[in-house]
């Protein structure tokens, strides 16, 4: 590696490490302090705290690399123009992709470790971050989930969804366990899809099975329509069991996805997951591609406070368009594909665009 290269690595690094800290710090401060009335009020000791902190920090790394990156790269190359560094190489006979070449190729290898993160480290993280805040600190009964069905009980009864979709108040391949005062199974209801209506759940048709309760021998069976049933839950209830996808990694999500659609289940949220993770890596060298048009485009003229402001403007924008997109894809309303990499195809073709007027 030459020594212009090892220069430009070590400021690079030397700013995204301050940046990734920075940034960490600004969005665990406020999320503690967001959630420190749970841990107050439910008396939290202290393991409870550091299994928050030292949980939180890689989800909270995955989600502010590309926004760290781009700040990252807007800085380094800035002061370089500032201090025209940038003019002495460019006489030198480099051209500005030679400049940033070895720049661009430290983000594909953060990619990687983004990626690899993402896959072996954060699924853990999800798992105790939800069983400490959901569970733990409010007392509620931990729903099990077994591959992608829920299970949970409410008083004699043992509850099974294959499939929880929240945000449409459905539930989708419902069997509903009643037990006897002797623990032997009563009666049981298979529904296909459940609708949550007037504080109640209802089903157009459901098959009810009726069993002895001395011996627990089937005595009838029988379809029912039109009915409405209490489960004990609400949608919202569903809410944290949906978003249970961050608990696997790519093959997961898409074996689960490939498995739910042979059973006949809506799997829109599991597809749109599976697109925005195999998405996310690349974010980060999207984002450092973004950062060479805006860290150039004023030489000398720019300054840090400029390069801070226009970084934060570009990564709000793009959570924004990659949030809308996602609410769409799990709407109906946006293929998943689209959904998925709808905010990196956009802001790719944007970073494009000032490249080429950068270059008039």
């Amino acid at each position: 590696m030459k020594q212009v290269d090892r220069y430009l690595l070590r400021h690079f690094l030397h700013i995204l490490g301050l940046t990734l800290s920075a940034c960490i710090g600004i969005y665990l401060l406020v999320d503690f302090f967001e959630k420190a009335g749970d841990f107050i009020e439910h008396k939290a000791n202290i393991s409870q705290y550091l299994s928050y902190f030292l949980n939180s920090i890689p989800l909270i790394s995955i989600q502010v690399a590309p926004l760290a990156i781009l700040m990252s790269m807007v800085l380094t190359l800035g002061g370089l123009g500032r201090t025209n560094e940038i003019t002495a190489l460019r006489a030198c006979g480099l051209s500005l992709w030679r400049i940033v070449q070895p720049l661009m190729l430290a983000v594909i290898c953060i990619s990687g470790i983004y990626f690899l993160v993402n896959e072996l480290v954060t699924p853990l993280n999800t798992r105790q971050l939800t069983r400490l805040l959901d569970y733990q600190l409010q007392g509620k009964a931990e729903p099990s989930l077994n591959s992608d069905r829920i299970w949970y009980r409410d008083g004699n009864r043992i509850i099974n969804v294959a499939l929880a979709l929240p945000e449409k108040k459905l539930l989708q391949g419902v069997t509903v366990f009643e037990l006897g005062d002797n623990f032997l199974l009563r009666r049981r209801l298979q529904i296909p899809e459940l609708h949550f209506r007037d504080n109640l759940w209802q089903t157009d048709k459901l098959e009810q099975r009726i069993f002895d309760s001395t011996y627990g021998d089937l005595q009838s069976t029988s379809s029912l329509s039109a009915q409405r049933l209490n489960l004990g839950r609400t949608p919202a209830d569903f809410v944290r069991a949906a978003e249970q996808h961050g608990l696997k990694n790519v093959m997961d999500l898409w074996r689960s996805s490939k498995k739910l659609t042979a059973e006949g289940f809506d799997t829109t949220r599991l597809d749109v997951d599976l697109q925005a993770r195999l998405a996310g890596p690349l974010s980060c060298l999207i984002m450092a591609f973004l950062g060479v048009p805006f860290s150039l485009s004023r030489g000398r003229g720019s300054s840090a406070a400029l390069g801070i402001g226009l970084s934060l403007a570009v990564g709000v924008g793009y959570f924004l368009v990659l949030s809308l997109a996602t609410a769409f894809g799990y709407s109906g309303a946006l293929p998943s594909v689209a959904a998925g990499w709808a905010a990196n195809i956009l802001f790719l073709l944007l970073g494009l665009y000032l490249l080429m007027r950068l270059k008039e």
